[in-house]
């Protein structure tokens, strides 16, 4: 099996990813090319065409279709900031240790369960999206109607796109669409990432505002409806732009 594993980049020039995946493939504006070979001696850099950066989901489908059109049988898209993945683990009946995946491991990791994600059906599978042992659930070793948030995610060759028109909500979006297709993802929870997330210059913070977080926020919603996207009335913020999906299929 031909896994490929990638990382977006823009305006990054220092892949931090790198420190933790030197094999990662960073796919770049071809403008920023040289930069980014600079500073991130023998990497994997890949210069995209003029016109595909600027837009998450533009690039990332570029990537995809790249690397399936080269023989991929799955890509691995992470973010160019992913310091590591981790699993916790029960340590002497009470309490969670946080262990730490190694770099010599994490294709192990990814071919387990890419081929454990293909025998149940499905063509896309994450991990749990917050790295925190309160949100663990370890009576709940996989789920098949939950999130599958955009720092790592792994696709199977299959059509589905991201949906360019909605470049701050795409992991949502794309979670939706497997699920409408294919009757569900796969999401590993023992395991989480840590990246920064919204706490750097470059990538979508060119263009995220509070505006336009908001707006894609309601284009989501008129897209899958407001049943099945919600907002989230929990929150102390007075508007919450992550939304809540409610995935009307059976499922876990």
């Amino acid at each position: 099996m031909k896994i490929v594993v990638a990382c977006p980049s823009y305006r990054r020039p220092k892949v931090e990813t790198l420190e933790y995946l030197p094999y990662c493939r960073v796919y770049v504006d071809i403008k920023e090319a040289q930069e980014y070979i600079d500073n991130n001696k023998d990497a994997d850099i890949v210069a995209c065409p003029e016109g595909v950066q600027g837009n998450l989901c533009r690039v990332r489908n570029y990537m995809l279709d790249t690397e399936f059109t080269n023989g991929a049988d799955a890509v691995c898209i992470i973010d160019d900031d992913m310091k590591g993945m981790a699993r916790f683990e029960v340590r002497d009946g009470f309490g969670y240790e946080d262990i730490k995946l190694k770099t010599d491991d994490f294709m192990i990791f990814l071919e387990k369960y890419t081929l454990l994600c293909r025998e149940w059906g499905f063509y896309l599978w994450g991990v749990n999206c917050i790295s925190d042992p309160t949100a663990y659930r370890h009576y709940t070793p996989f789920s098949t109607i939950s999130y599958i948030g955009g720092p790592f995610m792994v696709h199977l060759k299959n059509p589905i796109r991201f949906d360019e028109d909605l470049p701050l909500k795409e992991d949502y979006d794309i979670t939706l669409q497997h699920c409408n297709e294919y009757r569900g993802v796969l999401r590993v929870n023992a395991y989480h990432y840590y990246v920064k997330q919204a706490k750097q210059a470059g990538g979508c913070a060119t263009y995220r505002t509070n505006e336009k977080e908001k707006e894609q926020f309601l284009l989501l919603q008129r897209k899958w409806g407001g049943k099945i996207v919600k907002k989230d009335k929990g929150s102390r913020r007075s508007f919450d732009f992550n939304p809540i999906i409610h995935i009307p299929i059976k499922g876990i």
